[in-house]
C-alpha cells in the first residue's frame, strides 16, 4: 500500500509510506493515514514530517535526549559511502537478498523489507534501485515489496528521507520496533544494533535476518594508527542467535582492499566509525593528518533464520 500527500513545495506528491505494516509504539495497534499523521484506533497520532518520514519514538523509549549518530557522524558517513569506497559491499548484501528472495513462494502478494539500523539510508537505498530493475529476473513480477527504513538516530532518518521517498522511513528503536508482530519478511542489520527479541517478535515464520558486521581484519591498517600497540578487535554478536531462536543456514566474507587518496575522506572514516570516540588524543590527530591510506575492508555476511 503506498500513501501520500502533496508536498508542501506544491510540485510533486511526497510518498509518505510504502509499507502497511507499520504499528502505534505505545500500543502495539496498526497505524494508517489520515490527514498527514499516522494514526491507531486509539487515537495516538504521529505527524508525517515535512521530509516525509515519521518519528515513532516516543519520549520513554530515550536513553538520552539525542540517541544515536550525530548530524557530524552522519554527514560524514554519507560523504563516505557516496564516494563508493564500500559499493562492493552494497553490492554482495544486495546478491544475498536477491539469493534470499527466490526462496519466496512467486504467488506472495507482499515482501516487507526492515532495515534495522538503517542510517542514513545508503544501502537499503542501493537494494531497493537494484531490485526495481532485475524486479522480472527474479520472478516476483507480481509482488509489492514494502519497505522500511528504521533508525533511533533522527538527524539520520532525515537525511536518508532525501534519498527515496519511496521508502518508509522511520526513527525508532530497534529494541521495540514500531511494526506489527508476524508481518516482516527479511531483516537487514548492517552494522545495526542486534536486538534479536525485537526482531523475533516482528519477523514471520521463516523470516530472515541477514547481519553485516566486521571482519577481523576490517580498518586493520587505521587501527594499528589509531591504537598502537593496543589490540582492538571488533566482536560478532551473531553467536547471540541461537539461544534467541535463530538459526544460521548462511555464512559469507567479503574481503578487499580499497586506497583513500583524500583527507577529508580519511577524516570522514574515523569521524562514521566507533574508533573516532575510542582513539587517544595522540592517534586521532595523527589519522587526521593523513593524505593518503589503504585499507582493508573485512565483512562478515550473516544469514539467520527465524525457527
Amino acid at each position: 500500500m503506498m500513501l501520500c500527500c502533496p508536498d508542501l513545495s506544491g510540485t510533486r506528491p511526497v510518498l509518505i509510506s510504502k509499507a502497511s505494516n507499520l504499528a502505534c509504539p505505545i500500543d502495539g495497534e496498526p497505524l494508517v493515514f489520515h490527514e498527514k499523521q499516522l494514526v491507531c484506533k486509539n487515537g495516538h497520532s504521529f505527524d508525517v514530517a515535512r521530509q516525509g518520514y515519521v518519528n515513532l519514538l516516543p519520549v520513554q523509549h530515550k536513553r538520552s535526549k539525542e540517541p544515536g549518530d550525530s548530524k557530524e557522524m552522519v554527514v560524514a558517513r554519507t560523504e563516505f559511502l557516496n564516494s563508493g569506497f564500500y559499493t562492493p559491499v552494497a553490492n554482495k548484501l544486495t546478491e544475498i537478498l536477491s539469493s534470499q528472495l527466490s526462496n519466496n513462494h512467486p504467488d506472495q502478494q507482499e515482501t516487507s523489507f526492515l532495515d534495522a539500523g538503517c542510517g542514513e539510508g545508503y544501502y537499503l537505498d542501493f537494494i531497493y534501485n537494484k531490485l526495481e530493475i532485475n524486479n522480472k529476473k527474479l520472478n516476483h513480477a507480481n509482488n509489492t515489496f514494502s519497505w522500511i527504513g528504521l533508525d533511533i538516530s533522527k538527524p539520520a532518518i532525515v537525511s536518508a528521507a532525501k534519498r527515496n521517498n519511496q521508502i518508509s522511513w522511520i526513527v525508532g528503536s530497534n529494541r521495540q520496533p514500531p511494526v506489527l508482530k508476524n508481518s516482516v519478511d527479511i531483516i537487514l542489520c548492517v552494522f545495526g544494533f542486534q536486538h534479536y527479541p525485537g526482531f523475533r517478535k516482528i519477523l514471520k515464520k521463516g523470516g530472515r535476518i541477514i547481519l553485516v558486521e566486521p571482519g577481523e581484519g576490517h580498518l586493520k591498517e587505521l587501527r594499528e594508527i589509531i591504537y598502537h600497540d593496543q589490540k582492538i578487535t571488533d566482536v560478532t554478536r551473531s553467536s547471540l542467535a541461537g539461544e534467541n531462536g535463530f538459526q544460521i543456514v548462511d555464512n559469507q566474507p567479503l574481503l578487499y582492499k580499497t586506497k583513500i587518496n583524500n583527507n577529508e575522506q580519511i577524516k570522514n572514516l574515523l569521524l562514521m566509525t566507533p574508533h573516532f570516540y575510542r582513539a587517544n588524543k595522540t592517534g586521532r590527530e595523527v589519522t587526521l593528518k593523513l593524505q593518503e591510506i589503504e585499507i582493508t575492508v573485512d565483512m562478515v555476511f550473516s544469514v539467520l533464520e527465524n525457527k
